[in-house]
């Protein structure tokens, strides 16, 4: 071998070790696991009630909390893009603000808020009623969920519209389109690729969240919970592997069709 093909392996094989020993034994152990209690075990979210339900419950708060982000990141990164005025930068840097919080912190924020000691039930219970909370159940981990991507969604939607070629608005006005027309034909093509990069990483983050619903899930359950009692409490390592392997899939499949919906909207 040539001296330069030498350098390139000596750089490339720590790569390759790390790799193997972090990735793809692990992943070649995940995908074994399930094995030895049979091959129905690869089937346990679909065949048992209570992990189907988990999944379910799992996959409808991600496409909630998808849609909401997409929607409000939307709204407001073109607002943010499009109009200029004191304090934009201060206010924008206070919208990004949660992506410097883990999980937790955020779900501990939700729980100050609508938490048994939370400043809902102090309020409900000083005006002579039950004191009200919403913090661990469906309520609580949207809101949550919301809170953690909207600010990915706001950065990424700012930074889409203005990149935006002005042009192709005021050829739109000129021709006497609306405003509806206009978000029809230029904004919504023009934001496509964003929107569907920015909403699958919302529905992955969503779908693995830990930290936030393991502050906050108490009554509402979610697959990552599931897996972790599991793993942790049961001992269950092959049905937990199991349920790992049926939210990879999931959520490689959102991905992978993003990516595919991304390039065309690129072409």
């Amino acid at each position: 071998m040539q001296r330069p093909q030498l350098i390139l392996l000596a750089c490339a094989l720590p790569a390759g070790i790390f790799f193997l020993a972090f990735w793809l034994l692990p992943a070649l152990q995940l995908l074994a696991l399930p094995a030895r209690e049979g091959a129905s075990a690869y089937f346990a979210v679909l065949t048992q009630p209570r992990y189907l339900t988990s999944m379910l419950q799992t996959l409808a708060l991600s496409v909630a909390v998808t849609l909401a982000t997409l929607v409000l990141g939307a709204a407001v990164g073109l607002y943010l893009a499009r109009q200029r005025f004191a304090g934009r930068r201060l206010l924008l840097a206070v919208l990004t603000l949660p992506l410097s919080f883990p999980g937790v912190i955020v779900g501990f924020f939700v729980i100050l808020l609508g938490g048994r000691q939370g400043l809902v039930a102090d309020i409900s219970s000083s005006l002579g009623g039950e004191r009200l909370t919403f913090a661990y159940g469906l309520l609580g981990l949207f809101l949550a969920y919301l809170y953690f991507s909207l600010p990915r969604a706001i950065a990424a939607y700012t930074a889409a519209a203005e990149a935006m070629d002005p042009a192709l608005e005021e050829a739109a006005r000129s021709l006497g389109a609306s405003r509806i027309a206009i978000a029809r034909d230029v904004w919504v093509p023009e934001l496509a690729p964003t929107t569907l990069a920015c909403g699958a990483i919302v529905f992955a983050t969503a779908m693995g969240a830990f930290g936030t619903a393991f502050t906050l899930a108490s009554k509402f359950e979610v697959i990552p919970i599931t897996i972790y009692d599991e793993f942790t409490n049961y001992a269950n390592f092959a049905l937990a592997a199991s349920l790992s392997i049926a939210l990879g899939l999931v959520t490689w499949a959102v991905l992978f069709i993003a990516r595919r919906f991304s390039g065309e909207a690129n072409a």
